[in-house]
């Protein structure tokens, strides 16, 4: 009887604990005051609230597009993908990492699109906020600097690719080519100049492989992975002969 009647005290208590928590707990919710976010839509209340509505979508998209703009319309694409040919030549996996490469080929797209950020904002920004001009020849005068670049170092190869299927017949010049035709064709150009790069890039990397392993098997040692031996001595060699100098400034030469 003893025993039954602790166990019934015990169940009695967990019960009064249990419910003093549960009346805890549904205090704190009732004094909790949780944020509502919503999204409201109202008429507007003239043309430039309208307006202004428009431009701010047209922002946010633009700013979606940024990351695009950047590689396909920049020296970026050229930069990035001569780096990526050099590690690869040095095989040295993941040295430097990606987050190093990106980051100096940023920086080094800054420093190469400098001149036409600031023609840009000599030409079309600074007009613009004095009044001297309205938004679309802002955008027009903002668009020059940045065909030029591109125009400048697309092949008419590439161009006349675009401009064939596109159906848009023989043009007068290449400044009479629509933007949306400029950029793919610039981007293959880019790329066609990276891989050239690249190649003169691996030709001395690949003759110590070919030393190496040559040496190697004359040795007999065929078990020892080339890859091992040839590995510091082609980053000897691009230490001793400034390589990293030397390809930055093939990248800035190429420009």
């Amino acid at each position: 009887m003893g025993d039954r009647r602790a166990v019934v005290k015990m169940v009695l208590v967990l019960v009064m604990v249990a419910g003093l928590l549960l009346v805890l707990a549904g205090a704190a919710q009732a004094q909790t005051l949780l944020p509502r976010v919503t999204l409201d839509m109202e008429p507007a209340e003239d043309a430039a609230a309208w307006s202004t509505g428009l431009r701010i979508i047209l922002l946010l998209t633009v700013l979606s597009l940024a990351p695009a703009i950047l590689v396909l319309m920049t020296s970026f694409t050229r930069i990035v993908v001569v780096l990526s040919f050099l590690r690869n030549a040095l095989a040295t996996q993941q040295m430097p990492p990606n987050q190093v490469l990106v980051g100096l080929a940023l920086f080094l797209t800054f420093f190469i699109m400098a001149p036409v950020a600031q023609t840009v904002y000599q030409e079309a920004w600074v007009p613009f906020q004095a009044g001297e001009i309205s938004e679309e020849a802002a955008m027009a005068l903002a668009a020059e600097p940045i065909r030029d670049f591109m125009l400048g170092h697309t092949r008419e190869k590439d161009l006349a690719l675009f401009v064939n299927y596109a159906g848009l017949g023989p043009v007068d010049g290449p400044e009479d080519v629509p933007t949306y035709l400029l950029i793919p064709a610039f981007a293959i150009s880019e790329l066609k100049t990276a891989f050239q790069m690249g190649f003169v890039i691996f030709i001395p990397f690949i003759v110590i492989d070919m030393i190496v392993a040559s040496t190697l098997m004359s040795m007999g040692m065929l078990m020892l992975p080339p890859m091992m031996i040839s590995l510091p001595f082609k980053v000897l060699l691009f230490v001793l002969a400034d390589g990293w100098h030397l390809v930055v400034q093939s990248l800035l030469g190429s420009f």
